[in-house]
């Protein structure tokens, strides 16, 4: 039997990964990646709402890549990725124009839609930064289990649409670095308060941007912990067999 290989920064697990686009109902035509596990059907899928486009955001943030090379192996996770309107990545373009968060609205309605025709089960949204407002604004118009937003920034989500989501049922985890540019952890208990039931995790030492790997692995794990609680933690060394060549 192979030596066990340590999980780093650049490492893929074995998935199926598939090409994918969908179209909004204002007619525009998204593009994206999906990564399913190889052995057998996904037990839970993130619907992941990339960072701010006009600021380097695309499908390929890197938590978010991470994540898709990750867990559809290491927790049966389904990892739906894709560039929202006027976003380009290696993948191709989106069509059409940033929109400041607004008509993307369309692009979440389209993306969850697209999980639910594909059977995928268990839907959650991933938000990051400028996704998490996406995730706020919009994720309760949607049939998912909740919402998972890594540094929210709450710049476009206003104290309302928070607030709608205290008794809606759906789940609500909020992951606030130590030392965000934006909104740090004693400010986000404030504006989260207004849904006492959510959960918010402070998370010491990190940063707005998750740089690092271990910062990545905090994310993740804090993730699996949410979505596909058996699986967490998550191990840190795999079988040579489930690394990509």
């Amino acid at each position: 039997m192979s030596a066990p290989v340590e999980i780093r920064s650049g490492t893929t697990l074995v998935a199926d990964r598939e090409d994918v686009a969908f179209d909004t109902a204002d007619g525009l035509t998204l593009v994206g990646e999906l990564a399913t596990p190889r052995d057998g059907p996904p037990v839970a899928t993130l619907v992941c709402l990339h960072p701010l486009p006009t600021h380097g955001g695309f499908m390929d943030s890197h938590v978010l890549r991470k994540a898709a090379a990750r867990l559809p192996a290491l927790a049966d996770l389904a990892v739906l990725r894709f560039n929202t309107r006027g976003t380009s990545s290696p993948r191709g373009t989106s069509e059409g124009e940033y929109d400041g968060g607004i008509a993307e609205r369309y692009d979440v309605a389209a993306a969850v839609a697209f999980a639910a025709e594909r059977g995928l089960p268990r839907p959650w949204l991933l938000g990051w930064s400028f996704g998490t407002e996406l995730a706020l604004k919009y994720g309760l118009d949607h049939a998912i289990e909740g919402a998972i937003v890594l540094s929210p920034p709450l710049h476009r989500t206003s104290e309302a649409e928070l607030a709608r989501w205290h008794g809606s049922g759906r789940r609500l985890v909020a992951l606030v670095p130590e030392l965000d540019d934006y909104l740090r952890p004693p400010e986000a208990r404030e504006r989260f308060a207004v849904v006492p039931e959510a959960e918010l995790v402070a998370v010491d030492g990190a940063k707005h941007l998750w740089v690092g790997e271990a910062a990545v692995r905090r994310v993740l794990d804090e993730v699996v912990r949410v979505v596909r609680p058996d699986a967490s933690p998550l191990p840190t060394e795999v079988p040579a067999a489930l690394v990509e060549a």
